[in-house]
C-alpha cells in the first residue's frame, strides 16, 4: 500500500464505477426488469431487482430468466433490457450528486479517469455522449471482459491501460459487487452507496455523498482508512 498522502497530493488516477455512482441508473435498471417481467408473466420485487445491482449483466439476466419467468435467453434478456435503459439515458442523464463535479476537478487538474462498468458498451457511450469528449481516458465495460464484478479484473484492466499502479489509484464505487472487486485488484476505494447499502469494512471508506469533496481530501480520507483497516 502506498504511503499516506501529502495534503494536496492526487491519486494517479481515478476509476470510476457508472451505474449508481457517476450516474444514477439504477432506477432506470430496475424499471427495466420490471417491465420485461410483467410482460411474461412474472412476479419482481424489490428484493429480486437489489439482488442485481452491480452485478454482471449476462449474471442478472440469468437470475431474471430464473426467478422472473422470462423464458428468453440470458443474452437477449440483456439486449431488451439494454434498449429500455439506453433510451432512457438518452431522454435524461441523470447525475449523481456532486459526481459531475469532482469529475471536472479532476479533469482539470489532469488526473486521468477510466470508466469501469458492468454495463455493456452501448449504455456506456449514451453516457459518455453527454460528456466532453476525453473526459475518460479510459472506458471498461462488462462485454469487454472474462470476468465481471466482484471479480478483480475490470479494475485491473483499467489501471493496465492507464499505465499506472491499482494501489495508487482511487476508485469510486456505490455496491458491495463493486467494492469488492476494486478492494481486490488493489486499489483503495471511497463508496457512495445509492440503492443497496454498503456496510463498513476494511479497504474502502463510505461517505453518503459525494458532494462539496475535493479530489485531494477524498483521496487523503479513504487511503488513510484504507491504512487503518487493510484488508486480512
Amino acid at each position: 500500500m502506498s504511503a499516506l498522502p501529502e495534503e494536496n497530493d492526487l491519486p494517479a488516477a481515478v476509476l470510476w464505477d457508472m451505474d449508481g455512482t457517476l450516474v444514477d441508473t439504477e432506477p432506470y435498471w430496475i424499471e427495466a426488469e420490471h417491465e420485461i417481467v410483467a410482460e411474461h408473466g412474472g412476479v419482481w420485487t424489490e428484493e429480486h431487482a437489489h439482488a442485481l445491482v452491480g452485478n454482471p449483466l449476462i449474471i442478472s439476466a440469468e437470475y431474471i430468466r430464473a426467478h422472473g419467468g422470462v423464458d428468453l435467453p440470458p443474452e437477449e434478456i440483456v439486449d431488451r433490457l439494454l434498449e429500455r435503459v439506453v433510451a432512457a439515458v438518452r431522454r435524461r442523464v441523470p447525475w449523481r450528486p456532486g459526481a459531475r463535479e469532482l469529475l471536472d476537478e479532476l479533469t482539470g487538474d489532469g488526473v486521468p479517469c477510466a470508466l469501469v462498468t458492468m454495463s455493456w458498451t452501448p449504455l456506456a457511450d449514451a453516457v459518455l455522449e453527454q460528456l466532453p469528449p476525453g473526459t475518460f481516458e479510459v472506458v471498461v465495460t462488462g462485454d469487454q471482459v472474462l470476468h465481471g464484478k466482484p471479480h478483480p479484473e475490470p479494475y485491473l484492466a483499467a489501471a493496465e491501460l492507464l499505465g499506472v499502479r491499482p494501489e495508487d489509484c482511487l476508485a469510486i464505487e456505490d455496491s458491495p459487487t463493486g467494492v469488492e472487486s476494486a478492494s481486490a485488484a488493489g486499489v483503495p476505494v471511497v463508496a457512495v452507496p445509492a440503492v443497496v447499502p454498503v456496510p463498513p469494512g476494511p479497504g474502502h471508506l463510505v461517505v453518503p455523498t459525494l458532494e462539496g469533496r475535493g479530489a485531494a481530501e477524498l483521496y487523503a480520507s479513504a487511503l488513510a482508512h484504507v491504512v487503518a483497516n487493510p484488508l486480512t
